[in-house]
C-alpha cells in the first residue's frame, strides 16, 4: 500500500521522547499499524493477530519480551492485557524512553488497563482516518480555532478542494487505504462492517444477533449529527434501551461514533444536556445508510447532516493529531432551540462555529451567536460559518465565512 504521510508522526515522535511507552489507538484500519511500522523499521515487529504470538502472551506473559526484548513495536495489544504489567516492570527497570510502541483498536478496555499499570509511563495518541489536510498533502498541523492567529498560520499552505471533490472524499470516507489504494467502495466498508462486528464487537461484549447490531449501526449513521434519542433507537430497532446504550458504548470505544456533549454551567441553567452524535468516518456511515454514489449523497436528504458530520470530523483530527486526546469542543442549545453547532473553548475564550451547507453565508446563519452573551463570566471570541464558499471573508467585524479547506 502507498504510504500517506501522517500528522500524528510527529506527535507519536514526540512522545517516543517523553515516554518509555507509546500507544496509538483507533478505530479499525485508519493506519495505526502501518504508521508505527514506518516509524520504528529498525525495531522488531510483533502482532497478536498471530494466534502463537496471542497464545503465549496470555499463557507466558512473564517470559513473553524476553525472546524479542524492547525496543520493540507490539500489535493489537488488547488482546493481551496481561502484558501491561511486565511492560511496567520493564520500564521501570531500564528507565529508558521510547522501548514500547503498541497499538490497539478498542479504547476503553485498554484505558484501564493503561490507568492501572502504565500511569505516567505512556504516551497515548488517538490516531483518526486522515483528515482533509492529509489527503491534500498540506503539511499544516495545528488544531483549529476560528481567530486571527489561526488563519494567519493557516493562509500558507491551505490546498482548496473543488464543490466535486468534496462531496467524492465525505462519500468516500478517509480510512488511509481507499485513498492510496483505490479499493473498491461497496466491497470494502463490507468487509469492514463484517471484520468490525466479528472482531472488535465480539471482543467488547456478547452479540448474540449480529443482524440487529448492524440494524442497531445503520440507525446511529442515519441520525449523525442529531441530539442522541436511544428510546427512538430502540423503538426502531427492536432492542431494549439497556441494550441500545450497551451497544453504543461499543460504537464509540471502538472509535466508530463521537458524541459532542453540550455546553453546560451551573450558571446556565438552560441547557439541554443531551449529547449529538457524530460518525467519524463519512465513508462508513453512507454506506450502511445506503447513499452509493457522491452524485446521490449531495442531493439527498441528509446532505446536511453529512457535511455537519464531515466538518466535526475535521476539527476533531486537527486537535488528535497535535496529541490532545479530549479536546474543549461542545454544542450550544437552549430550551427555546436555539442551537450552535460548535463551541470551542480555549484560555477562557469561547468560539462559535455554525457549520452549513451553503456556498451564500450570510448574518442569518449566526444570528444565534447573540444568546452568548448571557453567559456570566465568558468570554466570546471570533467564530464563523464553516461552508461551502470557497473564501475567507468577514460576515461582519467578529465573524467570518469559512472555507472547509480552512478547518
Amino acid at each position: 500500500m502507498t504510504y500517506i504521510s501522517r500528522h500524528t508522526e510527529a506527535t507519536a515522535d514526540k512522545a517516543a521522547k517523553m515516554f518509555p511507552v507509546v500507544l496509538i489507538t483507533g478505530a479499525r484500519q485508519v493506519g495505526k499499524t502501518t504508521l508505527l511500522k514506518h516509524m520504528t523499521s529498525d525495531i522488531p515487529y510483533l502482532t497478536l493477530d498471530d494466534p502463537i504470538l496471542l497464545q503465549n502472551a496470555i499463557e507466558e506473559a512473564g517470559s513473553f519480551f524476553k525472546m524479542t526484548p524492547p525496543p520493540v513495536m507490539l500489535d493489537e495489544i488488547q488482546y493481551a492485557p496481561s502484558l501491561f504489567s511486565y511492560i511496567k516492570m520493564s520500564v521501570d527497570e531500564s528507565g529508558k524512553k521510547g522501548q514500547f510502541f503498541l497499538t490497539g483498536s478498542q479504547q476503553f478496555n485498554m484505558m484501564k488497563n493503561v490507568s492501572e499499570s502504565l500511569a505516567g509511563r505512556i504516551g497515548i495518541i488517538n490516531l483518526p482516518g486522515l483528515s482533509l489536510r492529509e489527503i491534500k498533502n498540506d503539511a499544516f498541523n495545528e488544531p483549529f480555532v476560528p481567530g486571527e492567529e489561526f488563519f494567519g498560520k493557516r493562509k500558507t499552505s491551505v490546498q482548496q478542494s473543488d464543490y466535486k471533490e468534496l462531496w467524492e472524499i465525505i462519500h468516500q470516507g478517509t480510512m488511509p487505504a481507499m485513498h492510496a489504494d483505490k479499493l473498491d467502495w461497496q466491497m470494502f466498508y463490507a468487509a469492514y462492517a463484517k471484520t468490525y462486528i466479528e472482531r472488535d464487537v465480539r471482543a467488547l461484549a456478547q452479540v448474540g444477533d449480529q443482524i440487529k447490531f448492524i440494524k442497531f449501526m445503520t440507525a446511529m449513521a442515519a441520525r449523525t449529527g442529531q441530539m442522541l434519542n436511544l428510546s427512538a433507537v430502540s423503538r426502531e430497532t427492536g432492542i431494549s434501551v439497556p441494550t441500545a446504550d450497551r451497544w453504543l458504548s461499543i460504537l464509540i470505544s471502538s472509535n466508530i461514533v463521537y458524541l459532542l456533549p453540550p455546553y453546560y454551567s451551573n450558571i446556565t441553567k438552560r441547557m439541554v444536556k443531551t449529547p449529538k452524535l457524530y460518525f467519524l468516518d463519512t465513508g462508513l456511515a453512507a454506506y450502511l445508510t445506503k447513499w452509493n454514489t457522491p452524485q446521490v449523497l449531495e442531493a439527498g436528504a441528509m446532505a446536511g447532516a453529512f457535511f455537519e458530520t464531515f466538518v466535526v470530523s475535521e476539527i476533531l483530527k486537527s486537535y488528535y493529531n497535535t496529541g490532545i486526546l479530549e479536546p474543549a469542543l461542545y454544542y450550544y442549545r437552549d430550551k427555546d432551540a436555539k442551537e450552535i453547532d460548535i463551541l470551542i473553548e480555549q484560555n477562557g475564550m469561547i468560539y462559535p462555529v455554525e457549520i452549513k451547507k451553503t456556498a451564500n453565508p450570510g448574518k442569518e446563519h449566526i444570528e444565534h451567536f447573540s444568546v452568548l452573551n448571557k453567559l456570566k463570566g465568558v468570554k466570546i471570541g471570533s467564530g464563523g460559518v464553516i461552508c461551502l464558499y470557497d473564501k475567507l471573508i468577514p460576515i461582519n467585524d467578529k465573524n467570518l465565512s469559512i472555507p472547509v479547506a480552512w478547518v
